[in-house]
């Protein structure tokens, strides 16, 4: 079969591709920009990549056009396979029907932690033999890949409650159907399609609904808004998660964590093993609970998924070091909402006790740009010693936003002259924390650049250290 992908560049659209390349199909695509890292890695799996939108690829003579979220009517391509009626589905719905129907589906959705606790979950049962196969947000260190395709019944999937096409509004991860499915948190996120939080839980509800009732539904307990979509009913088994006793039985909870980031695992109130990392921060002692009971669901003892993570290398972007000159060492997260920023923030500061943490923030989301959570920004700073926002094209002012924050918050409409701040305020045992959810203009090696000049010093290129973020 002959698939065309419109919007193949994003990174759930080009796990479809890999997927459907991986069962054999011819796989072609095109999007707005095609450039790498991406279009090379699709390019390597033999794909076929068009730059733009343009009318004519209706003529390839593709069995079927599937189209990304990205697209909207208006695009000449879509409107023409409107107007012919070609066939066409969303990319969900082509996964759903092509590769989900006879799988084990593990699903990990929430609003913070899916890409994290998936990665997680992926790595436990392929270090038990069991092969998953997975679609992933990032890509984690384990595999070097987004996505692949298995053999086995399982398979691990980010289950997003972005919406799935323009022709279908319904959040993506209603068409997985999964047997095992993580709820990790839940809040108000993506502004530009859901008008408050009760559309969401909604659609988690929805998720919740599609559970078979041998199933298993891995939820946390701490988390009062998940427990309200649960109240509106449920029909499968639930096991909580949580630092402490959850919802009024011990369920999966972790002990503190040690000042390498090692900690208990315990199953109502019984000691599981420990795990040794060195990833920071309660979130990721959350996940690693989240993917160790959804592992034991899936046939893995608590004891291996616990023995299985002390070998988990993380995603990229997720407080990965990027490099360090005469001390100052510069970090790529992809925290963006609030919660995530605030998160982040704390488990470094937990890491590297009184040195200084200069954060530097894009607002670049959808809903950061509507500016709807910019009341939230200052709280969520306030454990980094000096602050940097990047507030090109807001419809908000980052300014007026931080001024709780005083003196040791500053705004920048221009790239360079960030970096030029940064490199005169960056002094030796400093921590440059990078938070966005995109390519943020390639701060980050523009910054290693530029303080290499500055104080005549090879960069110090680092491998991705584990210590976790937030995603």
């Amino acid at each position: 079969m002959h698939i065309h992908i419109l919007g193949i560049c994003g990174t759930f659209m080009g796990g479809i591709a890999a997927i459907a390349r991986a069962a054999g199909h011819t796989v072609t695509g095109c999007d707005a920009n095609v450039y790498p890292p991406m279009s090379d890695q699709l390019r390597a799996l033999g794909i076929d990549l068009i730059e733009g939108f343009d009318a004519s690829q209706a003529d390839i003579k593709a069995d079927i056009f599937v189209v990304g979220n990205v697209v909207t009517r208006g695009n000449p391509l879509m409107e023409t396979l409107l107007e012919r009626g070609l066939p066409y589905t969303s990319g969900p719905q082509w996964l759903a029907d092509t590769v989900l129907r006879d799988k084990w589906v593990l699903a990990v959705a929430g609003t913070h932690g899916k890409t994290t606790t998936s990665a997680m979950l992926a790595w436990i049962l392929d270090d038990a033999r069991m092969r998953p196969g997975f679609l992933i947000g990032g890509v984690p260190q384990n595999f070097e890949v987004s996505a692949r395709l298995t053999d086995t019944p399982f398979f691990v999937i980010e289950a997003d409650e972005y919406d799935t096409a323009f022709f279908d509004k319904r959040s993506k991860f209603v068409h997985y159907r999964p047997r095992t499915v993580i709820l990790n948190n839940l809040e108000y996120d993506h502004a530009d399609i859901f008008p408050d939080l009760a559309a969401i839980e909604t659609q988690f509800h929805h998720l919740v609904r599609t559970v078979p009732g041998n199933g298993l539904i891995v939820a946390n307990g701490a988390d009062t808004n998940l427990e309200r979509v649960l109240t509106r009913g449920c029909w499968t088994p639930v096991e909580r998660f949580g630092a402490t006793s959850t919802n009024g039985s011990d369920g999966w909870t972790a002990g503190e964590a040690d000042a390498q980031g090692s900690f208990d695992v315990f199953f109502n109130g019984t000691l599981q093993g420990r795990v040794k990392w060195e990833l920071i921060g309660e979130h990721n002692r959350m996940n690693a609970l989240a993917a160790i009971a959804a592992a034991r669901h899936a046939g893995v003892p608590a004891a291996t998924a616990i023995d299985a993570l002390s070998r988990f290398e993380n995603v990229k972007r997720r407080m990965e070091i990027r490099g360090a000159v005469h001390g100052i060492t510069v970090y790529d997260d992809f925290a963006h909402h609030p919660t995530a920023i605030a998160t982040t923030v704390e488990g470094l500061r937990a890491k590297i006790g009184k040195s200084r943490i200069l954060a530097v923030l894009e607002p670049r989301s959808n809903t950061m740009k509507l500016g709807v959570m910019k009341a939230q920004l200052p709280g969520s700073l306030t454990e980094a010693d000096q602050v940097y926002c990047y507030g090109a094209n807001l419809g908000w002012d980052p300014a007026e936003a931080l001024a709780p924050l005083g003196d040791k918050a500053c705004v920048f409409d221009n790239l360079d002259k960030l970096v030029a701040q940064l490199v005169a305020d960056a002094r030796p045992g400093d921590h440059v924390l990078m938070m966005s959810n995109g390519g943020f203009g390639g701060i980050h090696a523009k910054l290693l650049d530029a303080l290499h000049h500055h104080y005549h010093e090879e960069i110090v290129l680092t491998p991705m250290h584990r210590y976790g973020g937030y995603a």
